[in-house]
């Protein structure tokens, strides 16, 4: 059994490992374009309109984490575009030359990227917009019948609200609190990081938190920019003081529970990824996936079976397939041979990528073989 835990832990090491440096940091919005007019709705198959507007939270906090916006047309969800810092965002809706994009909510959607298809965008009628973050429920704003003729195209406000179980958040309340040029140098740090600009980031963000010490998400974008330059160590302290400045903000648990993972140290990962999911256990499938594994690897298969059946529960999208996977694995360890197939055959059906797809069905294979041997009259003849 030694060996065949240990084979497991290093078959999902590589793939989860890359979620360590990709952080809420990367991949913001470019500037909304001025003034944009819409056209109407009924579009012809080369016309596109601009969409527009603010998310905002319910109780005024401001909003220091990218939401993602998704468009959902026919059941369909589309990621379009991320807010900015100050919560404003801005796309064009309808371009069918426009190259397709998957739903990201910081998970591991490598294997089963969703919404990647795009309907066809002639109206508006079957289509609503919403907002996106860990922790928190969006208004829902129906854009059929909303825009006809030559409108704007501001949609209005987008309301987040925080879910009542939840106190971990992707947002920091020390936000509010910092003064005015530590938030500057933060706004200015998070738009060198999306330039690339790391060594200039970097600076920015030191500079924030020499301003505000208390400044949990700049302690985190440094921590990120530390990453990036190859600084490990001097990363792993700035996400314990962001930590340290607002223990209910998640970012750095998650990237020190990657880190531990890059590691191997099974111990720190199932402690740091425990403390993500008190806080938050809903938003994270992820955080379900990273602590069976690390219970896995330690032997202790009952809590691995029990987080990897949780995250399925809150992961009805099938955002972290490797969930199937892993849970697949801990039944055929205990074992359940015919639910660890169930389970291997649906993350079979999800996975894209080759080597998963062999290492599913090499798992499957020896499944059935040793189903066949402990059940050798059942065998077919």
């Amino acid at each position: 059994m030694r060996k065949l835990l240990a084979c497991a832990c290093l078959a999902l090491i590589s793939t989860l490992a890359g979620l360590a440096q990709r952080g809420p940091g990367d991949g913001r919005p470019t500037k909304p374009p001025s003034s944009p007019r819409i056209p109407n709705p009924d579009l012809s198959p080369t016309q596109s309109i601009f969409l527009s507007g603010k998310v905002v939270v319910d109780d005024g906090s401001l909003l220091t984490e990218p939401a993602t916006i998704l468009t959902i047309c026919r059941g369909t969800k589309n990621a379009e575009t991320h807010t900015d810092s100050r919560g404003n965002f801005s796309f064009q809706f309808g371009d069918r030359n426009a190259a397709p994009s998957s739903i990201d909510f910081d998970a591991d959607t490598s294997s089963r990227p969703i919404g990647t298809q795009r309907p066809e965008r002639r109206n508006l009628q079957e289509c609503e917009l919403q907002a996106s973050l860990a922790g928190f429920t969006s208004d829902v704003i129906q854009l059929g019948g909303r825009f006809v003729g030559d409108q704007s195209a501001d949609v209005g406000r987008i309301t987040l609200h925080r879910m009542g179980n939840v106190e971990g958040f992707t947002i920091s309340a020390t936000t509010a609190a910092a003064p005015a040029p530590a938030r500057k140098a933060l706004e200015k740090g998070q738009e060198q990081a999306k330039n690339g600009k790391w060594d200039d980031a970097q600076k920015s963000f030191q500079k924030a938190v020499e301003i505000f010490p208390k400044f949990a998400v700049a302690w985190f974008e440094l921590g990120q920019a530390q990453l990036h330059r190859n600084e490990p160590a001097a990363a792993r302290y700035a996400f314990q003081q962001s930590i340290a400045a607002d223990a209910k903000y998640v970012n750095p648990y998650r990237v020190l529970s990657q880190l531990a993972m890059r590691d191997r140290n099974w111990h720190e990962l199932t402690e740091l990824s425990e403390k993500l999911l008190a806080l938050n256990p809903v938003s994270f499938p992820d955080a379900w996936l990273s602590n069976s594994l690390g219970n896995y690897c330690l032997q202790n298969l009952a809590a691995a079976e029990t987080s990897a059946r949780r995250g399925l529960e809150v992961d009805p999208e099938h955002r972290v397939p490797k969930l199937e996977y892993m849970l697949g694995l801990i039944l055929l360890q205990k074992p359940d041979y015919q639910e660890a197939g169930q389970h291997m055959r649906v993350f079979l059906a999800q996975a894209t990528k080759p080597d998963d797809i062999a290492e599913a069905q090499k798992q499957l294979d020896q499944i059935a073989r040793l189903s066949a041997a402990a059940n050798p009259d059942t065998t077919p003849k």
